[in-house]
């Protein structure tokens, strides 16, 4: 297994900084609880009048409000648990993200643009990403040679040693909290599943 399967396309928003389990969790629970977009009660003001005609909305049904809703909490969780046990380390989920990147690449180096891609967040949010790695010595940024307007950013010794000491611990995490908890036709109907929902959302970028 690759660092970067091991870090099974993990995308999220957490910048690691230190929230406690019960907040996470209960940021999943929220998360879970969720009617806005999800059933009939959205559609309810404060005066308990409907704000919407419903037929109007296609609401979900219960089979559909159950998976989306347990999408949501175990994506939460999921990602809160894995930021959590990465702390230990001195990285977020979002470090790890990107030292993975950059550790996969020949020359241990990315156009910001080309990383932002590949960690579906704005290069203005990027930018203050590297920063702090740089702070760190995680990385390190260069002006491309041929496009003095690009930058890339660059893995260093201390960046390259880092992922190999916390990958192998990751790679346990993934494996604790998600992989061994499902069978492998469970992950196969899983890959199968999610795959639309990607192609859709890369499509619309």
């Amino acid at each position: 297994m690759t660092v970067k399967q091991a870090s099974s396309g993990e995308r999220s928003g957490r910048s690691g900084d230190g929230t406690t389990e019960g907040d996470g969790a209960t940021e999943a629970t929220e998360a879970a609880g969720v009617t806005e977009a999800t059933g009939a009660a959205g559609a309810v003001s404060e005066r308990g009048e409907r704000s919407v005609d419903d037929e109007e909305v296609h609401w979900l049904s219960p089979i559909e409000q159950r998976a989306w809703r347990a999408h949501l909490a175990a994506h939460k969780l999921l990602e809160h648990r894995l930021d959590r046990e990465l702390q230990p380390f001195g990285l977020s989920l979002n470090d790890y993200e990107i030292l993975v990147n950059l550790s996969e690449i020949t020359d241990r180096r990315m156009r910001m643009s080309d990383l932002a891609e590949a960690t579906i967040q704005s290069r203005s949010r990027l930018s203050h990403q590297i920063s702090r790695m740089e702070s760190a010595g995680l990385v390190t940024r260069e002006t491309c040679t041929d496009d003095r307007r690009g930058t890339f950013a660059v893995l260093t010794e201390h960046g390259w040693a880092t992922i190999q000491k916390v990958a192998p611990h990751h790679v346990g995490s993934v494996r604790r909290h998600f992989i061994d908890l499902l069978t492998d036709d469970q992950l196969v109907e899983l890959e199968t599943a999610y795959a639309p929902v990607v192609k859709h959302l890369k499509g619309i970028r």
